[in-house]
C-alpha cells in the first residue's frame, strides 16, 4: 500500500473537489452539468491517470433494489484492492455503501475533519456532488467496502 502521502492521492482528492456541486444526473459524466455516484469515480481516477476509460455500461437508476448482482463491485474490482475490515480510511480511497440489495454508492475519501472524522466527495441523488461526514446522513451506519486504487 502506497503512503498516505502518495501525491497521487492529494491529486484524486484536489480533482474530485473540483467536481463539488455538479447536479446529480443519472449516468451523467460531464463536471458541472451533471453526474452520478459510479460515473463521479470513473471521472475523477481517469483524469488523475489512475485508471484508463472505465465503460460502465447501462445501467437503470435503481438495479440496486431489484437485483442482487454487485454490479457496482465488480466494475470497480479490476482497477482497485479490497482493503480488510479496519484498515485505516486514506485520501483517494473509495468506499462502497449498501443501498437495497447490493453496495451500490461509491465515495472518495477526502481526508478527515479536525475532528478526526473522515469525509466522503460522493453524487448524491437530488444533492448532487457533495462533501459528508461518514458519521453523517445519508451514509452514517450503513455497510461499506473500502478500497484503494492509488496502490
Amino acid at each position: 500500500m502506497t503512503a498516505p502521502t502518495d501525491p497521487r492521492r492529494a491529486q484524486v482528492v484536489a480533482e474530485a473537489r473540483t467536481w463539488l456541486g455538479t447536479p446529480y444526473h443519472h449516468h451523467g459524466r460531464i463536471k458541472g452539468v451533471g453526474v452520478d455516484c459510479a460515473q463521479l469515480l470513473c471521472a475523477v481516477y481517469e483524469a488523475c491517470g489512475l485508471v484508463d476509460h472505465v465503460d460502465t455500461g447501462f445501467y437503470a437508476p435503481d438495479w440496486h433494489l431489484h437485483r442482487s448482482q454487485e454490479l457496482f463491485v465488480q466494475t470497480l474490482a479490476p482497477h482497485a484492492v479490497q482493503q480488510s475490515a479496519g484498515a485505516p480510511l486514506l485520501p483517494g480511497d473509495v468506499l462502497v455503501f449498501k443501498f437495497g440489495r447490493t453496495f451500490s454508492h461509491g465515495a472518495i475519501c477526502a481526508g478527515q475533519d479536525s475532528d478526526g472524522h473522515s469525509l466522503l466527495l460522493h453524487s448524491y441523488i437530488l444533492r448532487g456532488v457533495i462533501l459528508s461526514g461518514l458519521h453523517e446522513q445519508p451514509l452514517h451506519a450503513r455497510q461499506y467496502q473500502h478500497w484503494s486504487i492509488c496502490t
